[in-house]
């Protein structure tokens, strides 16, 4: 079995055990049939859970514990840029040691456990994937923060909390799997303390997506099926949604504008920056990843079903990169939003 340095196996431990990973990921695919939009929505639970059942060892192969993107500065490291990213949420919810703070939508815990360290806060993580959430109390343990991070597995829209428990919240290209976003953000609402704040990164369409070119909506549709989402909307829904749910947004913008030109935020999905460590981001890195499944489910080492997992992956990959490349799709649609001080839960 060939394990590169730095990465996890990319044979997905978390489907090697399981007995249906082809018919999970026969499920998934139909999600995205034609006229199977309704069905991505009300089924969203389902088809997430399968996703990150599928794909979780593999992202951890690729990005590491933080599954998201960043802008990069000039020089930067992919690295560097993933935790300045994360710092700068917690700079921008000026949070504090002993607040207790959400993350919705935690996945392994790689920005809880950055952001609980430079801030000092408590933070609690919301997951409705069970896998995911051994991962992350493993993972908070190995760095001594068990006492101070830890992740409760539920939905976001219906979050086992009191209303008015937390002094902040964030999330990390999470939401976005919310097939209502006005739903899930007023649910994060009920659950902050008044004048609390929620900041985050969103998916979403910018300014130069057209909605009537093929092309666009063919990105989109990539984009949708290779990461679990339901439709993905223009930027001003998100904002709209945040005002809807009860929230003052006092800041919105795309941070994808912000990296150098040079080093965009997709340029890790490109393949035009080759290093031992960028190798399985790469559409190399991606096919190489896909090949080594296929021969697994040869040789009965992986479950049959797994080279389709990197098959919707690599389409999501590719569009991404070409949305980022034609401006119409952002990653980091960054919002700052307060619920009011009067406001009770």
């Amino acid at each position: 079995m060939v394990t590169l340095p730095r990465f996890h196996n990319p044979i997905p431990k978390s489907v090697t055990a399981r007995q249906n990973t082809a018919s999970a990921a026969a499920e998934y695919r139909g999600l995205f049939r034609p006229g199977a939009e309704s069905k991505r929505r009300e089924k969203y639970m389902t088809m997430v859970n399968h996703y990150y059942d599928l794909v979780t060892d593999i992202y951890e192969y690729g990005w590491g514990e933080s599954f998201h993107f960043a802008p990069r500065n000039k020089g930067e490291s992919f690295d560097a840029s993933i935790r300045r990213h994360e710092r700068f949420l917690a700079e921008q919810l000026d949070l504090q040691p002993g607040q207790e703070v959400l993350d919705v939508g935690c996945g392994v815990g790689g920005p809880m456990r950055e952001i609980a360290r430079v801030s000092g806060a408590n933070i609690t993580g919301v997951n409705n994937n069970a896998y995911q959430l051994e991962k992350l109390a493993a993972y908070n343990e190995r760095d001594g923060l068990q006492k101070r991070c830890r992740g409760v597995q539920a939905d976001f829209l219906a979050m086992p909390f009191d209303d008015d428990t937390f002094d902040a919240a964030y999330t990390i290209e999470a939401t976005c799997h919310a097939p209502d976003r006005t739903a899930v953000f007023s649910e994060i609402f009920r659950v902050l303390r008044p004048g609390a704040r929620f900041a985050g990164f969103e998916w979403c369409m910018t300014d130069a997506w057209d909605p009537e070119d093929p092309h666009h909506e063919k990105v989109r549709a990539g984009i949708e099926e290779g990461d679990a989402l339901p439709p993905l909307p223009h930027y001003r829904v998100i904002v709209d949604a945040l005002e809807d749910a009860g929230f003052e947004v006092e800041t919105h913008r795309d941070l994808a504008e912000t990296s150098d030109p040079a080093t965009p935020w997709y340029l890790p999905l490109t393949g035009k920056e080759l290093s031992l460590s960028s190798f399985p981001r790469t559409p190399v890195g991606q096919l190489f990843t896909h090949t080594l499944l296929r021969v697994g489910e040869l040789l009965r080492v992986a479950p049959e079903g797994s080279g389709e997992i990197t098959r919707f992956l690599i389409r999501g990959a590719r569009n991404l990169a070409e949305g980022g490349r034609l401006g119409i799709f952002t990653p980091m649609y960054f919002f700052v939003a307060r619920k009011p001080p009067a406001a009770a839960g």
